[in-house]
C-alpha cells in the first residue's frame, strides 16, 4: 500500500476510483477520498459478480452466493493504478482482486478466473504473450433506443455513407476524438499501436502491442473505459456493442496468442529449425475442440451472435488456415519467433479477462492432451458449414461439455455464469421485435 500511497501524493489525487469488473466486464465498485484510501479495508457485496446486464439476478441467486448478500474483501493491485483523465479533479483508477471474507481468491471473480488459467502455464514453465485487437463504432447520440444507430457526423459536417476501410481521410473525419482517445491513452500507460479505420461506417480497429495476458486484459477493460468518455467528450457515442447495426459488419476483439519458455525465453510455437512446433498443433488443436463450450465467454450477449452470420467479417465454424482471415483461427505471416495464432472469435462487447481466459484454457488442454487440429482450411471459410452457436442460449447450454475444461475455469465460476447469461436470455426472449409487428402482424 506504501506504493499505492506515495502514488497518490504524487500526483496529488483526491478521490480513488475503486474498480471491479463484473461478469459483464463493467467497472463496479466505489469511490474512495484518497487521504482515507490506504487506511481503510473495502468490502462490497459479492452478488455484484452475478448480476445480469439489465441490473437483475438470476433465480438460482440463493445457490450461487451466500443469501444474506453477504461482503467480499477488496484488494487493490499497485501494477492497475492510473489516473482517470476524464474527471474534473485528480482522480485515479485502481482496479481491486476479491476475496472471501476467509482470505480465498473469489470463484466469481472475472479476473481470478483468468488468474486460474495463466497459474497452469506458470506452473509449467510457460508465460502467455497476448496482443488483442479492439474494434468499435462511433454513432451519433440518440435518447430514444427505439431508433437503429446512424454514424456521428465527421469534421466535414457530413456522416459516412459508405465503407471506407483503410482510409486516412475517413480517420481524419474524427480527428479530434481520435487526439483526445491517444491523449487519454498516454495519461494511463494503456500500450496503444495502430489504429485503423475497419469497415463499416464510422467503425474503428485500435491494436495493442504484445504482453502479459493479465495486464492487457486490464487495460482492455480501461481501454473500453476510455473510448467512450472520448466520445461523450465529443458529443458521440463509442459503442463496443458486437452487432450495433443491421447492414454493417460486427465489431470483434481478435486475440493473438503465443507462449514463451521461461528458462530460454524462446517461443515454443516453433522448433530449433523454425519450423512450426508440434505444441504449436496441439494448441490449435485445442482450440478447435473445446472453443464450443466456452463460446458464450467469447460472444456474451445475445446481439453477439448477429456476428456469426456468412459475409459479415466474423467466423462461421472454427476452421483454422495460414494468413486466412476467413477462419476462426488465423496463423499470420511472421517471422518464425513471432509465430502466434490469432482467435477471431471473440466479439469487442465480451469481458476482456473471460474471453483471454477461454482461449489460453483451450489450448491449455490442446498441449495437455496432445490434440491434432486436422488440416488447415483451403480457400474461403465462409463457403463451409455454419457450425458456431446461433443463439446465447445453445452456447451457454455447452458450458459443462467438458468436464476437464469446466474443471479448469471453476465450476462455481460456470454455474454462475450459466445462471446469468440464462436469465438474460429469457428477459430477452419477452421483448416482441419490429421486425415481427412488420412482417408477422397482418400476415399470419
Amino acid at each position: 500500500m506504501k506504493k499505492i500511497d506515495n502514488w497518490l501524493k504524487e500526483n496529488r489525487i483526491t478521490e480513488v476510483e475503486c474498480l471491479v469488473p463484473d461478469m459483464t466486464g463493467n467497472a463496479r465498485g466505489k469511490f474512495i477520498p484518497a487521504n482515507k484510501f490506504v487506511n481503510e479495508e473495502l468490502h462490497i457485496p459479492e452478488s455484484i459478480l452475478i448480476q445480469t446486464v439489465t441490473g437483475d439476478w438470476p433465480d438460482e441467486y440463493d445457490d450461487l452466493v451466500d443469501p444474506t448478500d453477504r461482503d467480499m474483501v477488496l484488494r487493490p493491485d499497485p501494477s492497475t493504478i492510473r489516473l482517470a483523465p476524464w474527471n474534473r479533479q485528480p482522480t485515479a483508477q485502481i482496479i481491486h482482486d476479491c476475496y472471501t471474507i476467509d482470505g480465498s481468491p473469489h470463484p466469481l471473480a472475472s479476473r481470478n478466473v483468468l488468474r486460474r488459467v495463466l497459474k497452469c502455464y506458470e506452473d509449467a514453465g510457460l508465460k502467455p504473450v497476448v496482443a488483442p485487437e479492439m474494434e468499435f463504432y462511433l454513432v451519433s447520440k440518440a435518447g430514444d433506443v427505439a431508433l437503429e444507430l446512424i454514424p456521428p457526423v465527421g469534421r466535414s459536417g457530413r456522416p459516412e455513407a459508405s465503407r471506407q476501410s483503410y482510409s486516412i481521410d475517413a480517420v481524419n473525419e474524427f480527428d479530434d476524438f481520435i487526439e483526445e482517445m491517444y491523449e487519454m491513452c498516454e495519461q494511463q500507460d494503456l500500450d496503444v499501436d495502430a489504429l485503423i479505420h475497419e469497415q463499416g461506417v464510422a467503425q474503428f480497429e485500435i491494436n495493442f502491442l504484445h504482453g502479459d495476458a493479465l495486464s492487457l486484459a486490464d487495460q482492455v477493460f480501461t481501454f473500453k473505459r476510455t473510448v467512450r468518455e472520448a466520445a461523450l467528450k465529443n458529443e458521440m457515442y463509442a459503442t463496443f456493442m458486437a452487432k450495433p447495426m443491421q447492414n454493417e459488419p460486427g465489431s470483434a476483439m481478435h486475440i493473438h496468442q503465443s507462449l514463451i519458455d521461461l528458462k530460454t525465453d524462446k517461443n515454443v510455437f516453433v522448433d530449433e529449425n523454425d519450423e512450426h512446433s508440434e505444441v504449436f498443433m496441439h494448441y490449435i488443436g485445442g482450440l478447435k475442440k473445446y472453443l464450443p463450450s466456452v463460446i458464450s465467454l467469447m460472444a456474451p450477449n445475445v446481439n453477439s451472435y448477429r456476428r456469426f452470420t456468412r459475409d459479415n467479417a466474423a467466423p462461421i465454424n472454427l476452421n483454422w488456415g495460414y494468413d486466412n482471415r476467413t477462419t476462426a483461427l488465423r496463423i499470420p505471416s511472421s517471422d518464425p519467433q513471432a509465430t502466434r495464432v490469432e482467435n477471431r472469435v471473440s466479439g469487442s462487447d465480451a469481458n476482456p479477462y473471460l474471453a483471454m481466459a477461454a482461449t489460453l484454457a483451450c489450448g491449455w488442454l490442446g498441449m495437455q492432451n496432445s490434440i491434432k487440429p486436422g488440416r488447415p482450411q483451403r480457400g474461403s471459410a465462409d463457403d463451409e458449414k455454419i457450425t458456431v452457436p446461433r443463439t446465447l442460449e445453445q452456447a451457454v447450454r455447452n458450458l459443462d461439455k467438458h468436464d476437464d475444461l469446466a474443471n479448469l475455469i471453476g465450476r462455481d465460476f460456470i454455474a454462475a455464469y450459466r445462471a446469468v447469461k440464462l436469465d438474460e436470455y429469457e428477459t430477452f426472449k419477452q421483448v416482441i421485435t419490429s421486425w415481427e409487428r412488420e412482417h408477422l402482424l397482418l400476415y399470419v
